[in-house]
């Protein structure tokens, strides 16, 4: 075998290896940054969490004591008309009050003092909802009545 084949041989051994560990370093790079990036995604998405977490909680906390707040309304100092007046009903408004009819079933006011009332209780920053505020115009704007509905159960 002659000198230069040797040698170009050897050239191109040295060349595959040279290629395989300059292959190997750039892959190890690129692979140490991939995995730095993965732990940064990592403790972003950790983090993500933990404010989901905490705002989950705060909410329903608040939803919790809004909720306590609507059914112990009537007991409270800030509560207008007697709690004997006021009917709970939950959605879409909390009450209905009929404000002097405990006056007047027992003898103390006058048919024309009853007032029909709907009242939905809030608390912090809470508003209406879309639906309460049609019941709200709706009432504005007069669109009330009464009716009877009759019943008969066949035998």
């Amino acid at each position: 075998m002659s000198v230069w084949v040797a040698m170009a041989i050897g050239l191109v051994i040295g060349m595959i290896l040279t290629t395989i560990m300059l292959n190997g370093t750039r892959n190890g790079r690129i692979k140490a940054e991939y995995e730095q990036y993965i732990a940064e995604l990592e403790r972003d998405h950790q983090q993500a969490l933990i404010v989901a977490q905490k705002k989950s909680v705060n909410t329903s906390r608040a939803v919790l004591k809004g909720k306590m707040a609507e059914q112990l309304a009537p007991l409270l100092p800030e509560f207008p008309y007697l709690p004997s007046d006021a009917k709970f009903m939950g959605d879409p408004v909390d009450y209905i009050v009929f404000d002097g009819y405990s006056d007047f079933r027992d003898g103390d006011g006058a048919a024309e003092d009853i007032e029909v009332v709907l009242i939905d209780i809030k608390s912090g920053t809470a508003r209406l909802t879309k639906g309460q505020q049609a019941i709200a115009q709706a009432v504005a704007e007069g669109r009330v009545r009464f009716e009877t509905i009759r019943i008969d159960f066949a035998d």
